[in-house]
């Protein structure tokens, strides 16, 4: 079979993602690591991306209410090993359990700037159904 170029996640990619997500996330929820950061903060997990061999998992985090991030994604990736070892039970149909990485998601920082273009006069302007009317 030939190994396909395509920078592209495949299929397993997404769906092996997926379900570490929701993994971790039962975790997190559940309360079972004992970080204080980590218990008194709302994080939400946009999405994991799965490398090709399935053995790194890369979580893309946002904390809630938090203005530093840093010391969340710190504070989680110093937990990461015993999150990987809390994920047993609902990956273990896995054949190696993958090791885990905290990034910080910077998606809704970009989410804002778009809505922020799209409100702005000039592009309003042009957005604008009556504005057609005038010419």
């Amino acid at each position: 079979m030939a190994k396909s170029t395509s920078s592209a996640p495949s299929q397993r990619m997404l769906r092996v993602g997926e379900q570490v997500r929701a993994a971790i996330t039962q975790v997190l929820q559940r309360g079972e690591v004992r970080d204080p950061l980590i218990e008194k903060t709302v994080i939400s997990i946009s999405e994991v991306r799965m490398s090709p061999d399935l053995k790194i998992a890369t979580a893309y985090v946002t904390p809630l209410g938090v203005a530093d991030h840093a010391t969340i994604i710190e504070a989680l990736n110093k937990n990461a090993k015993f999150i990987r070892g809390r994920l047993g039970p609902q990956l273990r149909q896995m054949k190696y359990m993958p090791d885990i990485r905290f990034r910080d998601d910077t998606s809704f920082d970009n989410y804002q700037k778009i809505d922020a273009l799209l409100r702005s006069p000039e592009v309003s302007r042009d957005l604008d159904p009556d504005s057609e009317d005038e010419e």
